[in-house]
């Protein structure tokens, strides 16, 4: 009898335990059908949570799923099917012990209609009809941006546009934005738009008291010019007028930036191409990862001014990471994953192209970790133009008006000297960070290792354990006095980056730009690059990819990757030449390498030469010591190369190994992905404009057609956008091509 009831006990406690879990959880379930209403079997469905994928199962026979035992709260459900468009359900909601049903309808993908485009032609000018340069000029068609430019030296934009009806918004920094509604296009036909644009409030000059012999470059307070030692040296003792008077060097009637030099006096540093080695000498390439982007937006930059950039200047992996890439999440240990993929060269098809992407651990903002934040601003007299201070106070506004409470940022300027205009304030404090911001005016010489030091001694002061702890330096990198040096600059930042404090790089503004030095402080200073060439731009790095920017998931990360003899003949590093390690470096925890930012992806490209194919390749001398002849084990073996990694975690001073193996495995071109074959049309467009002698049969044209038939979803326009910049350089070139051969004595 008792052991009945002991029974009967047992049982009712798990009827209870399961009544109980189905009153503290809930489920989703229901049923997928086509607009016929056929139920759809083997349907992708992915549940979501904050940003995470929890589980994803497929539908049934009969079209049916089923998720259970979820916690209260709201969830995102993703449907998707091969020639289905992607239904998303966000947000649904789950009840503690209720069912939630949710029956999604499924359609069609649409074949894509053949689009036709005209163009328009833009003529931008200021009040008095002088023509305005670098007026940023965006078509819009529901609040959403189709493509845009900037006007040339001329004034003049010429843009590619599907036909259609938008709303065209021109602006530049000092000018009242304007927009023009109800503008069409017409298939096949130009549409002319002038564009005059009003002077704004922003202040763009500076102003010298009479008798002064040092100009004040921002208040402490409102009204109240700043004093004591903090603000010495700021400012010059010139009058800076709002356009550069006429000289032999500008265009009569065109507006150009103040204060411009005479000679373009930018420097870069010269890239030597990688060459092609034997697995057989060298199985080993190594090399530091990059996620800097500067390159892809100052071509931009050159491009719209309507030249093209110094060959040995373009480093092809900053054209390919500007571009976000449809990489696999990490769902293992470590906080990123690796891609590869193998397929044919589109110019070149006796050789392929192997692609190596690495995909960052996506970081839910909302519960990132707080930052202390130092913005380290140039306010020397360099800066003085629309597309440098005024462009720069635009940008960090951007960045200010998306930090948390938990945020704080310290505002360090420096011109003769440096100083600090805004102690660590909270990110709630928007109104009194945007004031300081807009208190800052140009003027002095550039005391840029000051101001560096300065920064890192204010980060440190309020340095947050566990935080994100930056500097943000926005600069024209023209440093003149102090330390200044190559080997100067990159001494003191070698001394700081290991207190824990990383370094963005901000470049902005031309004529005497120097990408080398700031390209050398965020590679010395565990940092990012990026050059800002309109707000757009900004709000891509600062806003968009914000996470990317700021947040590093990873360090020193590395890579190493041994070549099968048996399989590959020879093999050539697309890009990176300034981010080469030796083989020993792979190992050694003490070298210094490139930083991963949160959800952020970067991609490199080899280009080899199979071991199949008839090409020749110089050959090697007999060893005396040792014998180079291939093993029988890599003969067997099915892989074409190795990818070994390291990387530390952002605390850490001990690095992690890890390595994918690439099987020699050559996927049809027409068979490879969206990914493969945009990434090589971006790996085009930089050969020509290095003019590579590995070009072979690339032209323009191939370039722009695998770019066109691989965008993608491109919500920016991003890749739209680069359909343009092929298109410019394109025309640059043959126009430069003409020159270089034209006859003289012929008079053409």
């Amino acid at each position: 009898m008792s052991s009945r009831i002991l029974i009967l006990a047992t049982i009712l406690l798990l009827c209870l335990s399961v009544a109980a879990q189905k009153t503290t959880f809930g489920s989703i379930s229901g049923t997928v059908s086509d607009k016929a209403k056929i139920k759809q079997s083997g349907v992708s469905v992915a549940l979501i949570k904050d940003g995470n994928t929890i589980s994803k199962i497929q539908t049934d026979k009969k079209g049916y799923y089923f998720f259970d035992l979820l916690s209260p709260g709201a969830y995102r459900l993703e449907f998707s099917a091969p020639g289905k468009e992607l239904y998303i359900k966000d947000p649904i909601v789950v009840k503690a012990g209720k069912k939630t049903v949710w029956n999604p309808t499924l359609k069609p993908l649409l074949q894509e209609a053949k689009t036709e485009f005209g163009s328009l032609e833009a003529q931008t000018q200021d009040e008095q009809g002088r023509a305005l340069q670098y007026v940023n000029i965006v078509v819009m068609k529901d609040a959403e941006r189709i493509t845009g430019g900037q006007s040339d030296v001329n004034g003049q934009a010429s843009l590619k546009v599907p036909a259609g009806i938008y709303t065209i918004r021109a602006s530049l920094i000092g000018y009242e934005e304007k927009r023009y509604e109800k503008i069409k296009i017409n298939p096949d036909r130009s549409t002319s738009l002038k564009i005059a644009l009003k002077p704004s409030s922003i202040r763009m000059t500076s102003e010298l008291t009479p008798g002064a012999t040092t100009q004040t470059a921002i208040s402490d307070n409102i009204g109240t010019p700043a004093s004591g030692n903090a603000m010495k040296e700021i400012g010059s003792a010139h009058s800076f007028m709002p356009y550069a008077p006429p000289s032999p060097y500008t265009q009569p009637g065109v507006m150009m930036p103040p204060n411009r030099p005479p000679f373009n006096t930018e420097d870069y540093s010269a890239i030597k191409p990688n060459i092609f080695h034997s697995p057989l000498a060298e199985p080993l390439s190594t090399f530091s990862i990059d996620v800097d982007t500067a390159n892809y937006s100052n071509i931009r930059r050159m491009l719209n001014q309507g030249f093209l950039p110094e060959p040995k200047s373009v480093r092809i992996e900053e054209l390919l990471n500007y571009f976000a890439y449809d990489y696999p999440q990490p769902d293992g240990e470590h906080p990123f994953a690796v891609y590869t993929e193998m397929s044919v060269c589109p110019w070149n098809q006796k050789r392929n192209l192997v692609h190596i992407g690495i995909q960052g651990k996506k970081l839910n903002l909302s519960k990132a970790p707080p930052s202390n934040l130092v913005f380290l601003i140039d306010v020397s007299g360099s800066m003085n133009a629309p597309n440098k201070l005024p462009l720069v106070i635009e940008s960090m506004k951007l960045l200010t008006e998306n930090l948390r409470g938990t945020d704080k940022v310290a505002i360090v300027v420096y011109a003769g000297a440096a100083g600090e205009v805004l102690s660590s304030t909270s990110g709630n404090q928007k109104m009194k960070i945007n004031e300081a911001l807009e208190r800052l005016q140009a003027g002095g010489s550039t005391a840029g290792g000051a101001g560096i030091n300065l920064a890192y001694k204010i980060a440190e002061e309020n340095f947050i354990q566990g935080g994100n702890n930056r500097i943000i330096l926005c600069t024209d990198g023209d440093f003149n006095i102090g330390a200044s040096s190559d080997a100067h600059l990159s001494d003191l930042i070698e001394q700081k980056r290991n207190k824990g404090v990383y370094l963005t790089v901000l470049g902005y503004g031309m004529g005497n730009y120097k990408d080398n030095k700031l390209e050398l402080l965020a590679d010395k200073g565990n940092g990012n690059y990026a050059y800002i060439d309109n707000l757009n731009e900004a709000k891509k790095f600062l806003v968009n990819e914000m996470a990317s920017t700021l947040y590093a998931i990873a360090k020193d990360v590395k890579l190493q990757i041994e070549f099968n003899p048996a399989h590959v003949k020879a093999y050539r590093l697309i890009g990176y030449e300034n981010r080469l390690l030796n083989k020993e470096d792979f190992r050694d925890d003490t070298k210094d390498a490139g930083e991963l930012g949160a959800g952020h992806n970067v991609t490199a490209i080899y280009e080899i030469i199979p071991m199949e194919s008839k090409e020749t390749i110089p050959e090697l001398d007999d060893l005396k010591y040792q014998d180079a002849r291939i093993s029988e084990a890599a003969r067997k073996s099915p892989e074409a190369l190795t990818v070994k990694l390291r990387y530390k975690m952002p605390d850490s001073d001990t690095s992690t190994p890890f390595e994918v193996p690439v099987a020699n495995k050559t996927i049809a071109l027409d068979k490879a992905s969206e990914t493969f074959q945009f990434s090589a049309a971006v790996i085009g467009y930089g050969l020509l404009l290095q003019d590579s002698e590995h070009k072979a049969a690339l032209s323009w044209q191939m370039v722009k057609d695998l770019a066109k038939a691989n965008l993608g979803k491109d919500a920016e326009g991003y890749r739209a956008e680069f359909l343009n910049l092929i298109d410019q350089a394109a025309k640059l070139q043959e126009k430069k091509f003409r020159e270089d051969n034209r006859d003289f004595n012929k008079g053409y």
